[in-house]
């Protein structure tokens, strides 16, 4: 860790913290030199790391014979491309010169953990030992045992607030509602600016805000709703993603509202646990929220039908066998 909060341990594991340094240049630089004397002191059978730019320190563990695996939440050279402040040009060269140190020093690495299969489709290529883990729910951290008959009519969006997150176009859906739906949000706004913002618009009055909440507080919302939203915008990094968000609202046993990317559509239709819609259209979002609330015995069996599968398939226990299965390996 590198956030100054002290040496501790939580629930069994050691935290080393190489402490906090100001500024970006800084946790580039000194941090990470100050992770590499770190690892090196703790000397251990294998070094797994995910910041990009923790790479050199990886590479550098490699040349002294050490075990190091590289573990991608993002797919990053797909992420630059995305970034609008840095100009077309700027973001491809920038993309395409990252994409080749990351193609280098994956290569020689002993292995690659990747966050989504699409991700791991692309490190295959680079690294046979690549494999996917997916941050999928616990299933005993959710209970559904909520009375469908008993439930007010609300439904719930849990996770950071922001505008890329479809916040805006939530509220705005509210102003539209033609029940008497209400939105529960479970989470932090990421700019105080946009909450300022949301507050002014019409639909506000039927949003309940709960601010941050610890896991206890965050099932008490999921179990009181009758869905789930989960409608980000189709930004690159979002398109190929899977939001952990989606499979705590199907385990938790109540639909989702998720927008209409290909990969959540192919899952939500399977399962048959949700509604799919376009972020951008808050007339959609509130119509999805009414059918769902007018009609409860349709959403109760979508709810059901989600958490069977996180049961069956999008579940931590199974993720956790491939992740020892990968080690041993290692």
């Amino acid at each position: 860790m590198a956030d100054g909060a002290g040496p501790e341990r939580a629930d069994g594991v050691r935290v080393v913290d190489v402490g906090r340094l100001p500024g970006r240049v800084n946790r580039m630089l000194r941090t990470t030199r100050r992770v590499r004397d770190a690892a090196l002191a703790l000397d251990a059978d294998v070094y797994q790391l995910h910041d990009p730019e923790l790479i050199p320190v990886g590479l550098s563990l490699k040349r002294l014979g050490k075990k190091v695996v590289f573990d991608s939440h993002e797919d990053v050279p797909s992420q630059l491309l995305a970034k609008p402040y840095l100009g077309k040009t700027s973001a491809r060269l920038l993309s395409q010169s990252f994409g080749a140190y990351q193609r280098f020093a994956c290569s020689r690495f002993d292995g690659v953990i990747a966050a989504t299969p699409t991700i791991r489709d692309k490190f295959v290529p680079i690294n046979p030992r690549s494999v996917d883990v997916n941050n999928y729910p616990l299933v005993s951290e959710f209970d559904v045992a909520a009375d469908w008959r008993n439930k007010p009519p609300q439904v719930c969006y849990v996770g950071s607030i922001s505008a890329i997150r479809g916040i805006r176009e939530l509220v705005r859906a509210c102003a539209l509602l033609r029940s008497n739906a209400r939105l529960a949000l479970a989470g932090q706004f990421a700019e105080t600016e946009l909450e300022a913002e949301v507050r002014g618009y019409p639909g506000w009055d039927k949003v309940i805000a709960h601010g941050h909440l610890g896991r206890v507080g965050v099932n008490r919302v999921m179990r009181g709703a009758m869905a789930g939203l989960v409608t980000l915008h189709p930004v690159l990094n979002y398109l190929d993603a899977l939001p952990v968000k989606m499979f705590e609202y199907m385990a938790a046993g109540i639909p989702v509202i998720a927008s209409r990317f290909p990969l959540w559509r192919s899952i939500i239709d399977k399962h048959g646990c949700g509604v799919c819609v376009d972020p951008g259209d808050p007339a959609a979002i509130a119509a999805a929220i009414d059918h769902l609330v007018q009609h409860p015995e349709l959403a109760a069996r979508m709810g059901e039908n989600g958490r069977r599968a996180v049961e069956q398939h999008y579940n931590w226990l199974h993720e956790s066998e491939k992740l020892i299965a990968f080690y041993e390996t290692v």
